[in-house]
């Protein structure tokens, strides 16, 4: 094969891989939610990240709004901190009570979470930067497939963005989706509903205990392997040192024998 060919198929290679780039830019360039970990069910409790990139060349972002609908009648919302941005969490008095698969009647319940930079902190002007924000919330409704959080953001410049147009049954996005996670099937095994204080952890939670656990094991193993390295050392000297005995007695004897 001529080395024209090698070229060309260089150069259709780097320009496919630069068109994917840039699809992936244009697709991803709005507030996503994200969730990392096995997907949240209905009527338990999740992590959800949501992803704010800047689109705006010449302003930062310096303050994002989740809002929460009142239907899905989340009582427990929780904002991880994140340094140079201030969280708040608000709750409101419910239009109309919610009854849950329990019986409960919730009547306040989580509607807003804001995310405001203080000052020197904020999302760099430009498409190279984006921050993400976490929430840990619950009990997840269980009378809808996915949930909608639409989202406002602000830029220093005072342009404000609304991400709070709905997926279309089609599945082809709007030009301003709200972000939205779609719930698992409640499981089976009694922890979907997150009854009671331990079945709140986050998969986060479970995340970081799983890494921890891998960590430590990863840190024994090793450290087995050093104290067996150091036994076979050991082993290894003391046999090389009895050896050297057994010979050095060896050649006395036999010069012994030659003097007499």
């Amino acid at each position: 094969m001529s080395k024209h060919v090698f070229k060309r198929a260089g150069f259709l290679a780097a320009a496919i891989g630069a068109a994917g780039l840039l699809s992936a830019g244009v697709a991803s360039a709005h507030v996503t939610a994200n969730v990392y970990g096995p997907q949240p069910a209905k009527g338990g409790y999740g992590s959800i990240f949501f992803r704010v990139p800047n689109e705006e060349k010449d302003a930062g972002t310096i303050k994002v709004e989740i809002t929460v609908k009142p239907e899905y009648a989340l009582s427990s919302v929780r904002a991880k901190p994140l340094p140079g941005w201030k969280a708040e969490v608000v709750k409101s008095k419910l239009p109309a009570p919610v009854t849950t698969d329990s019986g409960t009647q919730i009547t306040e319940a989580v509607t807003k979470v804001s995310w405001t930079a203080e000052p020197g902190t904020k999302i760099a002007a430009g498409s190279t930067e984006f921050q993400e924000f976490q929430i840990s919330a619950g009990k997840l409704p269980t009378n809808v497939d996915a949930i909608e959080f639409p989202a406002t953001q602000t830029y220093e410049n005072g342009k404000v963005v609304e991400w709070n147009q709905p997926t279309p049954a089609s599945g082809e996005e709007p030009e301003h989706p709200a972000p939205s996670v779609k719930l698992a099937e409640k499981s089976g095994d009694g922890h979907g509903g997150g009854h009671g204080a331990d079945t709140k952890a986050t998969s986060e939670d479970s995340h970081a205990a799983s890494s921890s656990s891998d960590s430590t094991a990863r840190w024994l193993g090793g450290a087995g392997l050093v104290v067996g390295a150091l036994g076979l050392g050991v082993g290894a000297g003391a046999t090389l040192r009895a050896r050297r005995a057994t010979a050095s007695a060896s050649a006395k004897s036999s010069n012994t024998e030659g003097t007499e």
